[in-house]
């Protein structure tokens, strides 16, 4: 039998990859090795497991077992992987050496803790994985009281969810507004208001600078001397590509591993795809994306080598009593100016580039109904 692909990491860009590699060939050699049980789950359902009282059974679709039976693979659970031979093409795990044709990275990514003093941040809870939801959802799950570190878009998604399973929510972001890497100021503004409204506080240009363990209770003093008490404090701060592996092994690693149009990193037969992949200069860690590399990826695997081509893509943010949808540039300095009409029942907002091209929206609220349309033309003229 000839050396099989092997995977490492088992998250959602893992997965997709098998079942993307086994709708093109049943017999392929398959093996994935993970340091978790490898469960199957969907993990953007992470954004509202407290509203719907869910528990870490609920959101396995699959056990590690029944998806290696389910797609023929030999999985290796609880396995941490101790080295890459690039040159030997082979993988060392629990002591043995495992030979690949194809070796994938997807190894995902790991939250950022920001710089806190005090004692308190060894409690600090993240919502990354099935596994950090599973060890943290008890004391979620009864705390009343709730500080939320980042209001980029998954800690604006779980903090309305708290919000919502009935706990009083503080959310600390230290931009200006919120879903700043996202959002113009206005609508960030808009979402600000929705948020307040639900009973979240929210403080903007604002940071934990010391967070201390007091009893049962954590003690955030923020950066204008506000000392808050809360039972729990979830981060959202953003994440980091895992790409300690690929270093080890002399890959290209910038924000994080690099590859080519074909996921290829910088050594040959390795290859990288989800979180840890850096594609075109961006890591690009949404749903649409990971699916499309892995679809493509699956063909080059399988002797087909196939650039991964990416349309316009809509972002759907998980706030369902005040819906996001936006898609294309809606940040940064490549737009020149912003149309936007703003209703009591929400608000689009285009922008255009300096050639008055447009080349982003975003749609709120009840306005949201409007997004695949302005999608459509956003597609056909940029």
């Amino acid at each position: 039998m000839s050396d099989p692909i092997v995977i490492i990491g088992s998250g959602f860009a893992a997965y997709q990859l098998v079942k993307a590699i086994r709708r093109q060939d049943a017999n392929a050699h398959l093996c994935v090795i993970t340091a978790d049980d490898g469960h199957d789950y969907n993990k953007p359902d992470l954004s509202h497991v407290f509203s719907k009282a869910q528990n870490k059974d609920d959101l396995v679709l699959a056990t590690g077992e029944e998806f290696a039976q389910q797609h023929q693979l030999t999985l290796l659970s609880g396995s941490k992987v101790d080295s890459i031979d690039a040159q030997s093409h082979c993988v060392r795990v629990n002591g043995e050496r495992i030979h690949y044709s194809k070796l994938v990275l997807a190894t995902g990514a790991s939250p950022y803790i920001p710089l806190i003093e005090g004692n308190g941040v060894e409690r600090v809870r993240t919502l990354n994985s099935l596994d950090e939801f599973a060890e943290h959802h008890d004391a979620l799950n009864d705390a009343q009281n709730v500080m939320v570190l980042g209001g980029g878009l998954i800690g604006v998604e779980i903090a309305l969810d708290l919000a919502n399973a009935g706990k009083n929510v503080v959310l600390v972001e230290p931009a200006p507004t919120l879903m700043v890497n996202q959002l113009p100021e206005l609508v960030g503004l808009k979402l600000q208001q929705h948020l307040r409204s639900q009973g979240i506080d929210i403080h903007t240009n604002a940071k934990v600078e010391q967070l201390n363990q007091l009893g049962n209770k954590q003690s955030a003093r923020l950066n204008n001397d506000l000392v808050l008490e809360v039972d729990e404090v979830v981060v959202c701060a953003g994440l980091r590509a895992n790409t300690e592996l690929a270093l080890s092994t002399g890959a290209l690693v910038n924000k994080g591993i690099v590859v080519d149009q074909t996921m290829q990193t910088t050594l040959v037969d390795i290859y990288a795809l989800g979180d840890c992949a850096e594609f075109m200069g961006e890591v690009r860690a949404y749903l649409q994306p990971i699916l499309l590399s892995a679809n493509a990826l699956a063909k080059t695997l399988l002797g087909t080598p196939t650039e991964v081509v990416l349309p316009t893509m809509m972002v759907k943010v998980k706030t369902p009593s005040y819906p996001i949808q936006l898609a294309g540039v809606t940040s940064g300095s490549e737009i020149e100016r912003w149309q936007i009409d703003a209703q009591s029942h929400g608000m689009v907002a285009k922008a255009y580039n300096s050639d008055n091209q447009p080349i982003g929206f975003i749609a709120t609220d009840q306005m949201a109904s409007q997004a695949f349309a302005l999608l459509r033309e956003l597609a056909t003229k940029y």
